[in-house]
């Protein structure tokens, strides 16, 4: 089969050329590009008449699979898939797999770091270190005996409870599904208006669909402490951001860790969040890790092997 690897996957060029050669060995054509494209005319041209077509978090619209005429799976190297067009692919029988799993720890670990962050303040003290300041002004709170909401209890919300346990956090969730393994930890299944208002700290890790696009409304927003600290490590959509940003300026929230937009970085200057107050962003760098990225790459071969193998593993629902 014809496959090609459509942008760089964050590994060193060594771990590509063995996943290559054992490919090429079995008899396929392996391309794979070194820069990444989000130009629809470009995607397509690299796609071209290949049978599998591996991406990342590019976009990859239904024109671009409408127009690969022997495209038969697309290799995700991500764990969201909602910036692929799927019912395109659905319409042409193209099977969708991804990457689940790579990013649980990583994700886990910077939600963690951004309640650290907003809770004792740490971009304002490096400034006013820097600055020849004090620690005036700048006394924090510990997550130790707090409340932490997690919303959505998948491998990553389940391992950022497990994070927040251990610093001493009585955690409760919301989720569809409600998860016995996830109950036998500890943590309490309320419904969402309940999370947000018992919530010291909520922490969102749903995937983006149709349920879940603006879950978190302004509605439900208005229902949090004062003094409580909100985290996005999930997606942007899933949250009504401008109430967000408009909650943390008349002070109904005391402050944000923020890793997804409603849009893709590079963030418009006059997007709400970037001007609110006390907020703590990043730029979508959750998932990125070296160990991650090495992760991503095992599972997304593992993908290849499996379906070549005709025993297709993470497969997505279309």
């Amino acid at each position: 089969m014809k496959i090609t690897l459509l942008e760089p996957l964050g590994i060193p060029a060594s771990v590509l050329a063995e996943y290559q050669a054992k490919l090429e060995a079995a008899g396929h054509t392996f391309t794979a590009y070194d820069a990444k494209t989000a130009d629809p005319a470009e995607l397509i041209a690299r796609t071209g008449d290949s049978d599998i077509a591996i991406i990342a978090n590019t976009p990859y619209p239904a024109s671009v699979v409408e127009a690969a005429p022997n495209l038969k799976m697309l290799n995700v190297a991500f764990t969201g898939i909602d910036h692929v067009g799927l019912d395109a692919c659905k319409a042409k029988n193209v099977m969708v797999c991804n990457a689940a799993g790579y990013s649980t720890q990583c994700v886990a670990e910077l939600a963690l770091g951004l309640a650290i962050a907003c809770l004792r303040f740490l971009p304002t003290c490096d400034q006013v270190t820097r600055t020849g300041g004090t620690s005036a002004g700048l006394r924090g709170r510990e997550i130790g005996g707090k409340t932490v909401g997690i919303v959505g209890t998948g491998a990553i919300g389940t391992m950022t409870a497990r994070m927040f346990q251990a610093f001493g956090a009585k955690v409760i969730a919301y989720s569809r599904t409600v998860r016995p393994e996830v109950e036998a930890m500890g943590v309490e299944y309320v419904s969402l208006e309940e999370l947000m208002e018992r919530s010291d700290i909520v922490s969102i890790h749903t995937p983006n669909n149709a349920e879940t696009k603006g879950l978190i409304s302004k509605e439900l927003i208005a229902r949090m402490k004062p003094t409580a600290i909100f985290l996005n490590t999930a997606r942007g959509a899933i949250v009504d951001n401008a109430a967000l940003a408009q909650a943390l300026n008349e002070d109904k929230i005391a402050a944000a860790g923020i890793d997804v937009f409603d849009m893709e970085p590079p963030i418009p200057g006059d997007y709400p969040l970037v001007n609110a107050k006390n907020t703590v962003l990043a730029p979508h760098v959750a998932f990125l890790t070296d160990e991650s990225m090495l992760r991503r790459a095992e599972i997304v071969f593992q993908n290849l092997d499996a379906y070549l193998a005709g025993k297709p593993e993470n497969v997505c629902k279309l």
